[in-house]
């Protein structure tokens, strides 16, 4: 019965679901089973999409409890096809893809066993070819057929172990070293890491140290899947506290922190401000047109009009998207494939994927590019936290999370969009943003708030997320309470 289930596991473009019991109120709904079940429809559906058997897979985990277990189900699954398995084990979901171009393991596929920064009891799976991370109807179409489908097993499989960090360790040297022209470009300098007891431990002794870092202070670099002292999220404000203060107690020149499978990532500059979200954005655009002046940068659509002043100010073009780092992606790679030149895709969370890096959302390369530019402010003794000195930062921001109760919350909630946008259209210092990729963008004059709101649909579940910021004192109130004059009319929005 349970096998039935399968494709109720799909978030997105990712695989999730409930693994460990214990947890009041959660059924586990993700088992090994299942895991293999997935795994050899995805083989099933690689072969037929490239025409060829048998073929080479890898796999790697995050620190979960639950990841030794998937992950054996999952090489199970791939192996049953008669495939080659490289086991990975601990390992990035950023690494996972560049097996897929490593010229030694030349994987046809990749499967990464994590849930990113969900809760302990969570896994998933990320699978990756040579053409990057799968889509939304990739991953609809091998759950459909892992619900169906007759395992089989099929002679000439094997399984190999390979630990894959280090070879992934030494390309970010490589890139690093030719990029600042030093062996050493990080002597003098003391950075400290906090990987949230997640896969990102490496970061510090496989590449710090030999850039000649003194990573003294570091944190949570041992992976457990129990994460005890904060949850592995560059957004969440405890894990961004912890950094902070190590950062300050440890007089150091930066802070890096990252999720648990690395593919999100953060800065701390040495007074202890957190370089994230749109901060963390502007920093990696800014980078990227200095090398690519003009580019176009996507974003989703929370940023704020901060980071479009500031990237138009470096000479860029700023183009909000929607929310979800594979729609980010997919919208930079439309826009280069029409001529319109793009090499950032970036949400406010930390994913963030760069064209000449594949495209790969990838936290670690975001990371390398900030220690190139920390390198040669290094060299002329200015600290990182000159290098975003023109960017406005919101006075307020806010964001509610309003649930639909209704039972066709879908439909519910386009009808509350449609009618915000008339709703909006019709009020005094309003003005509905165009063009707008998600929900309704309103921006709020001087008069109005001196700010912005976007009311927008979940991905996923029955909420509509209210996002508003403000550039004076209590600008957000009054944009509030015009909204919460349009939101009595909804009984069904809470």
């Amino acid at each position: 019965m349970e096998i039935k289930a399968i494709k109720k596991l799909q978030n997105g473009s990712d695989v999730r679901g409930i693994v460990l019991a214990g947890v009041p109120g959660e059924e586990v709904n993700f088992t090994q089973d299942m895991a293999m079940k997935i795994a050899f429809a995805f083989a099933t559906w690689l072969e037929k999409k490239l025409g060829k058997a048998p073929l080479t897979f890898a796999v790697g985990r995050d620190s979960r409890l639950s990841g030794p277990h998937l992950a054996q189900a999952v090489a199970l699954g791939l192996i049953s096809k008669g495939n080659t398995v490289y086991q990975c084990g601990l390992a990035t979901t950023p690494a996972m893809f560049m097996t897929t171009i490593d010229p030694l393991i030349q994987a046809d596929g990749a499967v990464m066993v994590t849930a990113s920064h969900l809760p302990f009891n969570r896994n998933g799976l990320k699978f990756f070819t040579k053409d990057g991370g799968l889509n939304k109807e990739d991953i609809s179409e091998i759950l459909a057929m892992a619900e169906t489908i007759e395992t089989s097993f099929t002679p000439g499989g094997q399984a190999l172990d390979y630990d894959f960090l280090p070879t992934y360790s030494q390309n970010i040297l490589k890139i690093i070293r030719a990029k600042t022209g030093l062996d050493q470009p990080l002597a003098g300098a003391r950075i400290v890491v906090d990987a949230g007891n997640g896969a990102g431990g490496f970061f510090a002794s496989q590449v710090l140290v030999p850039l000649g870092a003194d990573t003294s202070g570091s944190q949570y670099l041992d992976p457990d899947g129990n994460f005890p002292n904060h949850v592995p999220n560059p957004e969440d404000t405890v894990a961004i506290d912890h950094i902070t203060k190590a950062v300050l107690a440890n007089q150091a020149d930066l802070g890096i922190i990252f999720d648990t499978d690395v593919d999100r990532a953060a800065i701390i500059d040495e007074r202890g401000h957190a370089i994230n979200r749109n901060a963390f954005i502007a920093f990696i655009a800014s980078i990227l047109l200095s090398d690519y002046p003009g580019s176009t940068i996507v974003t989703d659509s929370i940023t704020s009009t901060g980071l479009t002043a500031y990237i138009e100010s470096q000479g860029g073009k700023h183009h909000r998207f929607k929310r979800g780092y594979k729609n980010v992606i997919n919208e930079a790679i439309r826009l280069n494939n029409a001529g319109i030149e793009t090499h950032l895709a970036m949400e406010t969370s930390g994913h963030g994927a760069i064209k000449e890096n594949y495209f790969l959302d990838d936290g670690a390369y975001l990371v390398t590019m900030a220690l190139i530019k920390f390198a040669e402010l290094l060299k002329v003794n200015k600290p990182i936290s000159s290098f975003l000195q023109g960017l406005k930062e919101p006075l307020e921001a806010k964001e509610i999370r309003l649930k639909i109760t209704a039972e066709d919350f879908k439909s519910y909630g386009e009808t509350v969009l449609a009618d915000f946008a008339t709703f909006a259209a019709s009020q005094p210092g309003w003005t509905v943003v165009q063009p707008n990729y998600e929900g309704i963008r309103v921006s709020c004059d001087a008069s109005a708030g001196n700010g912005w709101c976007l009311l927008r649909m979940s991905l996923h579940d029955p909420i509509m997320p209210l996002n508003i910021e403000s550039d004076a004192v209590g600008g957000c109130a009054i944009i509030e309470a015009r909204l919460k004059q349009f939101l009595t009319d909804y009984q069904a929005l809470r």
